[in-house]
């Protein structure tokens, strides 16, 4: 294997490791400080990077980053936007014929085993990328829920009030607060993206079109 063939997902694994990394030593400074201003006690590297404090902030990001995909991934199978690069053409909606899917007797000798198989196991392979984000989106988003139940019981306790349980802070305002300031900001950026790629270029980019390509061509 050549790395050179993979630089593009190692950058983007290395980029989001030295992130995460960054994210726990600021969140624990963070952490501390406010635990010091309550008069509570402070924690260690190990302690706050497997609490509920620190899952919740990592989780709630990841949900509205896989809603993203998955979303994007649904609605471009349906939905077009002449021009951009990130959508299919007009008249091209819809899942494609099996020949130009490369599925079952139009597959080809190295096509996946699966994309050669009927059946539930081509259905599942054919949706596998939407099922895997959705998959991972449902279950970061079941992690903040219980992670910041947590916390917010944590809180309520600080302040010396009742807590919750877990299915009432499903409900709650902290929870929809902490998921819908994700939500809307990662659907405006991957609509901000179709949109600018249409009228807007960056050269050399496989997310762009060629600089010359007039606008309504894709």
């Amino acid at each position: 294997m050549k790395l050179k063939d993979h630089a593009l997902s190692i950058a983007f694994a290395l980029a989001f490791l030295v992130s995460l990394a960054g994210q726990s030593v600021a969140g624990l400074a963070a952490y501390n400080e406010d635990q010091a201003l309550h008069g509570a006690a402070t924690s260690d590297w190990w302690s706050f990077v497997t609490s509920s404090d620190f899952i919740v902030d990592v989780a709630e990001n990841w949900q509205s980053e896989y809603l993203q995909f998955f979303l994007f991934i649904l609605a471009t199978v349906w939905l077009v936007q002449r021009g951009s690069p990130e959508s299919k053409k007009p008249g091209e909606e819809g899942t494609g014929s099996d020949e130009q899917q490369l599925v079952g007797d139009f597959a080809k000798p190295s096509s996946p085993r699966w994309a050669r198989a009927g059946g539930v196991r081509r259905w599942l392979y054919a949706n596998s990328l939407l099922l895997v984000m959705g998959l991972i989106f449902v279950f970061s988003w079941y992690v903040q829920g219980i992670s910041g139940a947590t916390v917010f019981n944590d809180e309520q306790e600080m302040h010396g009030l009742a807590p919750i349980s877990t299915l009432e802070y499903f409900g709650s305002a902290d929870f929809w607060n902490r998921t819908l300031q994700n939500w809307q900001s990662e659907l405006l950026a991957v609509g901000s993206m179709v949109a600018f790629s249409v009228y807007l270029r960056q050269r050399g980019s496989a997310e762009s079109k060629p600089v010359g390509m007039p606008h309504v061509e894709q």
